[in-house]
């Protein structure tokens, strides 16, 4: 007996226990370790051991049960949460698959209709192509419609088709080219070269007269201003993302100069126009994939002045406010 008091109390080494994520796994895992470490005692220990190390056995017992329950009832809601998110992904991926379906179904018979007014309207309206922009508004209606709904505010704001101006907006999805088009204006956007291959959509972007641009090009970057600023002068408008690319975080980039430049240059006014909800239901990179949910664009005043740096700062200014008016970030 004399021995056996020498003896020290057995322990198990401690384990460094990781934070998971979600948190229901890290409790679950260090419960798990403790009711393991319970139950050798249970199994191994003699009584005399037990009462040495002073653990009482029906205190073991009534943790063993009570734990238990708390993994189990973690596990469960942690099973519950990551099925949900799986069938919540699975039904954006079908949505995604559908939306590009209806845009297909429906661009076809448009493009047709459109090819066939094409000669026509380069000898009748060869700026503005007001007609192939009623198309494309069509064509983008119909196609977001089952899809997403969205609401426009500070429509008195907009400026009439027949009045040349130079839009801008932020951009966060490639939804925003869809929901634009519904303002029903003919307004010519920049756009990669590498678009204008695609069948029937890059065709109709062609014959409506949306401007290519090759990207770290500058004799590229030169040649759309001045496309741009040629467009203006003879009555149509056109239309920038000054940030340059959809935003990865949705918040509001810096401005490029370019679409200010283009209005100082003509006297054009800016339109500033913000875009909200578009990044959640398609965010940049997952363009596979439509999340419900709905869309709102903040048409604001018009912004006139000749020195372009100062035009960037207001419009960008413009829209960050109402950005973070709604919760959004800005750089």
């Amino acid at each position: 007996m004399a021995s056996f008091s020498r003896l020290k109390p057995y322990s198990l080494p401690l384990v460094t226990i990781k934070p998971a994520y979600p948190p229901q796994v890290a409790l679950r895992n260090m419960v798990k370790k403790r009711l393991d470490y319970q139950q050798l005692v249970l199994n191994c220990a003699t009584p005399q051991f037990a009462q040495l190390v002073g653990i009482k056995l029906h205190m073991i017992q009534r943790n063993i049960i009570v734990r238990s329950e708390i993994v189990a009832s973690s596990a469960g809601s942690s099973d519950d949460s990551s099925n949900a998110l799986a069938d919540s992904h699975l039904i954006s991926r079908i949505r995604g698959v559908c939306f590009y379906l209806a845009t297909a179904v429906i661009a076809v018979p448009l493009f047709i209709g459109m090819a066939f007014l094409h000669p026509f309207i380069l000898l009748f309206d060869h700026y503005r192509r007001r007609a192939h922009h009623f198309i494309a508004k069509v064509w983008a209606s119909f196609t977001i419609w089952p899809f997403y709904k969205f609401k426009i505010e500070g429509l008195e704001n907009l400026p009439l088709n027949t009045t040349p101006c130079v839009y801008v907006s932020n951009h966060q999805s490639f939804l925003d080219i869809y929901t634009l088009l519904t303002l029903g204006r003919c307004f010519k956007f920049i756009s990669k070269t590498s678009i204008f291959v695609y069948p029937i959509i890059g065709w109709a972007m062609f014959l409506m007269g949306v401007i290519p641009l090759r990207r770290m090009d500058s004799r590229s970057q030169l040649d759309c201003l001045k496309r741009c600023i040629d467009l203006v002068t003879k009555g149509a408008s056109v239309f920038f993302f000054p940030e340059g690319t959809r935003s990865k975080d949705g918040k509001l980039g810096a401005f490029k100069k370019g679409a200010f430049s283009v209005a100082a240059k003509t006297g054009a006014p800016i339109v500033p126009i913000t875009l909200l909800g578009t990044g959640k239901l398609m965010p940049a990179g997952k363009e596979g994939i439509i999340n419900s949910g709905s869309v709102k664009i903040i048409i604001h005043k018009p912004i006139e002045g000749i020195n372009a740096e100062a035009l960037c700062n207001e419009a960008r200014n413009v829209i960050a406010e109402s950005l973070l008016m709604h919760g959004y970030g800005v750089h």
